[in-house]
């Protein structure tokens, strides 16, 4: 129970820090709402990725289905963004449920195979219904009703609107770490077999995780439309940034409170210097940053930096002179 309340109380901690930044840096506002925004969505993938163990390359999905839903709501019906925010929720959810209900009773990589594929299919459809999607001219967000009395448009506004989503985001991990639920789904992860002799239903939890991943990655995907002003499928459909999520959760650590978070900051602080530097070819810089960690530091920062300060301790304990 201290554990919990530390984790809690650490939390806070983050959040308030955080909350700091356009204080402290007003000029550099856009590069704090990509990591902030980001860091929520690496956590949401983390939920079935990390978790769960269910490999998803193709969360851009959730994300182009949140920014889409609530853009195409605004403009065609002039529904208001919160109130399409919460059916493109409720869209993602009902997605995931069945999607994952017809791949989570198989094994093996279908599950992965299966979110390039709905990814791919998403894009195709957003590229090619040009009369409802704009095609590959996108759509342009030009006016929002204040929310609240605030001014959508104001990157304030925004970034603190992703400050939330991150707050429930370590909130839904902070209550995986301690419940049953979360442990249900570790047990899953390590060894399915062994979880259903324990009498765990592999399929329903891994329902569950996917329907809440998918929706906190939906409604990311509706702060960053807000946050983009203009969007096309390329953008937001892309396979680049279903592999940018899972190597921020993979380079901070899987399966751990903070770890996609800190990979968040890593990757989308370098983020903008590869594509520029690099353009396209920075997908290879991806791809050889995920070899590399997997190889050599397969639980991440996060895990890596846990283990040698155990090994420090252990040192520490057998080094030290007994006492008298």
């Amino acid at each position: 129970m201290e554990s919990r309340l530390r984790s809690l109380l650490s939390i806070g901690v983050i959040l308030l820090l955080i909350g700091l930044y356009p204080a402290a840096f007003p000029r550099h506002l856009n590069l704090g709402i990509s990591i902030v925004l980001f860091g929520a969505l690496a956590l949401a993938w983390d939920i079935v990725g990390g978790w769960a163990g269910q490999l998803s390359l193709g969360h851009a999905a959730f994300i182009g289905l949140g920014a889409y839903v609530m853009t195409l709501l605004l403009l065609n019906t002039g529904l208001a963004p919160w109130w399409g925010f919460l059916v493109a929720l409720a869209t993602a959810v009902g997605i995931a449920l069945i999607w994952g209900w017809i791949t989570f009773r198989l094994r093996g990589p279908y599950f992965t195979l299966s979110t390039i594929a709905v990814a791919e299919i998403l894009r195709l459809v957003a590229v090619n219904w040009r009369q409802v999607t704009g095609g590959a001219q996108g759509l342009f967000i030009y006016d929002m009703p204040p929310f609240l009395g605030l001014d959508l448009f104001d990157r304030w506004v925004e970034f603190y609107l992703a400050l939330g989503l991150l707050a429930i985001a370590l909130l839904i991990v902070w209550w995986l770490s301690w419940s049953r639920f979360g442990y249900a789904l570790q047990a899953i992860r390590e060894d399915e077999d062994a979880a259903m002799a324990m009498g765990i239903n592999p399929t329903r939890y891994k329902l569950a995780a996917f329907a809440i991943s998918g929706g906190l990655t939906a409604a990311g995907g509706v702060l960053y439309a807000i946050f983009l002003s203009f969007f096309e499928p390329y953008g937001v459909l892309e396979m680049e940034l279903s592999i940018e999520l899972a190597l921020m959760a993979i380079i901070g650590g899987t399966g751990t409170l903070y770890g996609p978070l800190l990979g968040a900051v890593l990757l989308e602080g370098a983020g903008d210097w590869l594509r520029i530097t690099l353009g396209e070819a920075n997908l290879l810089v991806y791809g050889l940053l995920m070899i590399l960690i997997i190889r050599f530091a397969p639980t991440g920062v996060m895990g890596t930096a846990r283990t040698l300060l155990r090994r420090q301790r252990r040192w520490l304990g057998v080094g030290a002179p007994a006492r008298r």
